[in-house]
């Protein structure tokens, strides 16, 4: 197994910062990788990706030194697990509403005796080259799991969910927070940040990392001060600056 080099960071104290990769592109990743980014959020919640294109995202990953985190949409051990096989060093998972929920992830993350991940000798034990012994003792400690909180019901049962044993992280969705709170897009509303502010202190007080979103580099900076140690941001969203900074200074030189 990998040494997980997000966790190592997070357990240091350190703050780490990457992108949701949300497009089937091993380039992309490994791209992200070069660049120095801590990990990568490889989005197989939203994104078109299947197990095998994943995969290949995960590897491109490794190559470029990164840490491959995979974002599911489906709460499933058979689902999970199959990330798992394929080499994630870690899963972050979408609508954790209550404590039950939070513990089926732990369940498909993790092997016994602290979870029921099925046992198998995948790319994560170098496909049975790695004694299983040693393999299942180095991903329950290297495994990384972040528990999604994004709606109503997931801030009532809040401190339930925090209270996780063996979940490492916490990701607040301040965009599916802006929409339950009917301001669809105001991730900075008052209304989504008070909220956010109020869960990572409940977050930190349970001793694990808070994680958010920080699309722009002031939203970051923003929630770095507040405490926030795992900033996730958007390769799309990178490419859209680029590209349109880029624009902006050729345009009228070029007569566009």
């Amino acid at each position: 197994m990998i040494k997980n080099t997000l966790k190592q960071k997070l357990n240091e104290g350190k703050t780490t910062i990457g992108p949701f990769v949300g497009l089937p592109s091993p380039g992309m990743v490994e791209t992200m990788g070069w660049m120095g980014f801590d990990f990568v959020v490889i989005d197989c919640e939203h994104g078109p990706m299947d197990y095998e294109t994943a995969e290949h995202m995960i590897r491109a990953a490794e190559l470029s030194g990164t840490t491959a985190i995979v974002r599911i949409g489906l709460n499933e051990q058979q689902h999970i697990q199959r990330y798992m096989d394929a080499g994630a060093a870690g899963v972050m998972i979408p609508l954790i509403n209550n404590a039950a929920d939070a513990k089926k992830v732990v369940d498909a993350v993790k092997y016994p005796p602290i979870g029921k991940r099925g046992a198998f000798a995948g790319r994560s034990a170098r496909f049975g080259l790695q004694d299983m012994a040693s393999y299942v003792k180095e991903a329950n400690e290297e495994t990384f799991i972040s528990l999604q909180i994004e709606t109503p019901e997931a801030i009532e049962n809040a401190d339930e969910i925090i209270a996780t044993e063996h979940a490492d992280a916490v990701f607040l969705g301040p965009g599916d927070l802006s929409v339950n709170f009917g301001i669809p897009g105001d991730t900075m509303n008052p209304q989504v940040t008070d909220s956010i502010e109020m869960l990572v202190n409940k977050i930190h007080a349970a001793g694990k990392i808070a994680g958010t979103l920080g699309v722009t580099a002031e939203q970051t900076k923003y929630w770095h001060e507040k405490g926030v140690r795992w900033l996730v941001n958007s390769a799309p969203k990178f490419l859209q600056a680029g590209a349109a900074d880029y624009l902006a200074a050729v345009s009228g030189p070029l007569g566009r």
